[in-house]
């Protein structure tokens, strides 16, 4: 499944330039852009993608699955969805990227309660800083961070930066698996 998904990023979401023309959301230009909606949109990707991330986080006793909206959203879906059929039933929920600020004022919506284990996910990780903040808006509605799962590490720093936070941190898919695939793909030209 793992290199299936690779093939799939490889094709719908990795981009890759000599020259660094890809600006980052923190306004660094680089060589490498990932953009893993069109995979984690997909039928497919939903597939291997949930159940992937489904069995990293199998053994950690968590309660849910999610992280900032909207990267992580398809991703928390289609891992509760596997879980479901493992009968190992995980929750999914979603961090805000701005607070509700009217009903029930909170980051995050799904069903959880203050004190439930749960796991942060991420499609990308370059500083790791939009994790970092899923996890500290995740423990500041009460919940317990155990785990952190990243779908692509761009090795720039991100997975490192995060293991400071919790005490689990996995990445699925590295930028060097993604080049090795490129470069074993045939080009047009």
């Amino acid at each position: 499944m793992k290199q299936e998904l690779i093939r799939l990023l490889c094709a719908k979401s990795f981009k890759y330039s000599p020259k660094p023309v890809f600006r980052l959301v923190s306004g660094k230009m680089s060589s490498f852009y990932v953009n893993c909606k069109p995979t984690t949109l997909s039928p497919r990707g939903l597939y291997l993608t949930g159940n992937l991330v489904f069995e990293a986080v199998r053994e950690s006793d968590i309660a849910a699955i999610g992280g900032l909206t909207f990267g992580a959203d398809p991703i928390a879906v289609a891992a509760a969805f596997a879980s479901e059929l493992h009968h190992r039933p995980i929750k999914a929920f979603s961090i805000r990227k701005t607070r509700k600020d009217h009903g029930i004022v909170r980051w995050i919506e799904g069903d959880l309660q203050a004190g439930e284990r749960v796991a942060v996910i991420d499609d990308v990780a370059t500083t790791g800083g939009s994790t970092i903040k899923a996890i500290q808006r995740a423990r500041s509605e009460g919940l317990q961070v155990v785990q952190a799962v990243i779908l692509v590490d761009r090795q720039e720093g991100g997975l490192q930066n995060i293991a400071r936070h919790v005490p689990l941190v996995t990445a699925l898919i590295t930028r060097d698996d993604l080049l090795a695939c490129l470069a074993s793909t045939p080009q047009d030209g």
